[in-house]
């Protein structure tokens, strides 16, 4: 089998060092910044987060993916256990998955009521402007792929002992469930999609390219010192990636 060398990309290489830059002024200023990565499974969110914390430094990052709640969890308000998650002044957290389980994967799946799915979307656009409001940094991405190419993916990770401990019963179900997530994926975008948090869709079928332009969107969002100092592009490719913003951020939410 014949493995991916980072250090052989100059491309990647830049881009890494651009983060090493981007996460000091990050611990030197203080900062908050919080990357939620979102998508259907086997969009690359995972592989992802990997490229994002290569080479940063580990004192100052987490990754955060939380398991399904306990008994205590859930008696508690839903997005309890995600904020005492969020980053302390300094640090960056990367979000494998988020508060926004309850916008896709859990009414998918009936892991919801849908009185608790219709308070949810009420409450997160509060819950966001708040925290944009305290000064923190916040970035939402959902890594998409068609159908065939999850096809492929959960193929390939039942098949391959090293990734087949990836594979969950959600994930067995979800070409079944395809149009579902559709539906609730549009939904999301046009409910929870704000001018301070816009959802940043990557175009996920090319792994590796959408890694970079994932990375790209992040350092050009940060107003980091000495940004560009390795010359590479940092503008994000407009092809990869699409803003969705909700029109009407007041609009009255109905099931």
């Amino acid at each position: 089998m014949k493995f991916y060398s980072l250090e052989n990309d100059p491309e990647y290489m830049n881009l890494q060092e651009e983060m090493i830059l981007m996460q000091n002024w990050v611990i030197e200023n203080k900062k908050k910044v919080v990357i939620l990565f979102e998508g259907r499974d086997s969009a690359g969110k995972g592989g992802a987060i990997m490229r994002f914390i290569r080479y940063i430094n580990p004192r100052f990052y987490r990754v955060v993916a939380l398991g399904v709640p306990t008994e205590l969890e859930k008696g508690q308000w839903y997005f309890q256990r995600y904020i005492s998650n969020l980053p302390n002044p300094g640090e960056i957290v990367f979000f494998d998955r988020s508060w926004y389980n309850r916008a896709v994967v859990e009414p998918v799946m009936d892991f919801c009521t849908k009185k608790q799915y219709t308070k949810f979307l009420k409450q997160v656009r509060v819950v966001e402007d708040m925290l944009v409001d305290d000064d923190y940094y916040i970035i939402k991405f959902w890594f998409s792929i068609n159908k065939d190419e999850q096809k492929k993916r959960l193929t390939e990770r039942k098949e391959n002992p090293l990734t087949s401990w990836k594979l969950s019963s959600v994930d067995m179900e979800a070409q079944l469930k395809w149009e579902s997530y559709t539906h609730y994926k549009k939904r999301m975008f046009r409910i929870t999609g704000t001018e301070k948090c816009p959802w940043v869709v990557i175009k996920g079928n090319d792994k590796d390219y959408a890694r970079k332009e994932a990375m790209r969107y992040v350092l050009n969002s940060i107003p980091y010192d000495q940004k560009g100092l390795t010359g590479e592009r940092l503008e994000p490719d407009e092809s990869i990636f699409t803003l969705e913003n909700k029109a009407d951020i007041k609009q009255k939410i109905e099931l």
